[in-house]
């Protein structure tokens, strides 16, 4: 019965994160610390990762079906989230988490605050024409035969990309609720980013992973990651078919909701 609660809690997380490019670690990970209080963080942090990692690999699957994804931008901030990652999981457990997650609460719930205002002011794309320094262009065509030309800078994408790796690795969290609203402020059209970001979040997932498949924090909770993981898979699916259907400054809001939830839980926990 409770490896069926497993799975059940990996759709719903899976699916959700899927459908706003987050990998659900951001939901996950503050239920497991609500749920199960006496488990060490760094097994919360390996359990949330291993979902992460399928949920990713599910939905970037149903997103490249879609040709939703900026292979060459996402390989590019992939190997950016590396150093991150490995630092970033190694770190958990040693450092103090109730400062750095008051610190990382008030930072979600003020970049939800800055997705609103932008939301408000009217398109999130950057314009094409717009120069400067390490400037990128794309034009791209998904399957349903939609265009979009769009820029932004690669270095400022490759810098976040950096944090997010080292914020996903200690946090458990996935890092997509960071990167995505990111990438919309850099200029990426809405479905686009949430596509990438799952994509790169394969990668700084796996690291997470292999670290802590390495340390040995898995060891104990195999059953219950798996079980969870296996949710996500399926849920990731779901996500990924309902985001055809909902527009992108939906999937923006949602995901504000979603930061300013996650934010308030782990400012809590940090203040506790």
């Amino acid at each position: 019965m409770i490896i069926f609660l497993f799975v059940l809690l990996g759709i719903a997380v899976g699916g959700f994160g899927t459908l706003i490019g987050a990998g659900g670690g951001f939901l996950l990970t503050p239920i497991l610390l609500m749920c199960f209080p006496t488990m060490p963080a760094e097994s919360v942090t390996a359990i949330s990762m291993t979902s992460v990692f399928f949920n990713s690999a599910s939905g970037s699957s149903a997103y490249a079906y879609m040709k939703r994804i900026d292979y060459k931008t996402g390989i590019i901030f992939a190997i950016a989230t590396i150093p991150g990652s490995v630092i970033g999981t190694m770190l958990t457990g040693q450092v103090s988490r109730q400062l750095f997650n008051c610190i990382f609460g008030a930072f979600m719930i003020l970049f939800a605050i800055v997705i609103i205002l932008k939301s408000r002011m009217g398109n999130s794309s950057a314009p094409i024409d717009k120069e400067g320094h390490f400037r990128a262009r794309r034009h791209l065509t998904d399957r349903d035969g939609h265009e979009f030309s769009f820029s932004f800078n690669m270095l400022a994408g490759i810098l976040i990309s950096m944090f997010v790796g080292l914020v996903s690795g200690f946090l458990g969290i996935g890092g997509g609720i960071v990167h995505v609203p990111a990438l919309v402020l850099l200029g990426f059209p809405t479905h686009f980013a949430t596509a990438t970001s799952h994509f790169v979040l394969v990668f700084s997932a796996a690291i997470s992973v292999i670290v802590h498949l390495s340390e040995g924090t898995l060891n104990n909770n195999t059953t219950m990651a798996l079980s969870i993981a296996f949710g996500t898979v399926v849920g990731a699916q779901i996500g990924a078919r309902i985001s055809k259907h909902i527009k992108g400054s939906v999937i923006m809001l949602c995901l504000a909701i979603a930061l300013i939830f996650a934010g308030v839980r782990i400012l809590y926990m940090g203040l506790v």
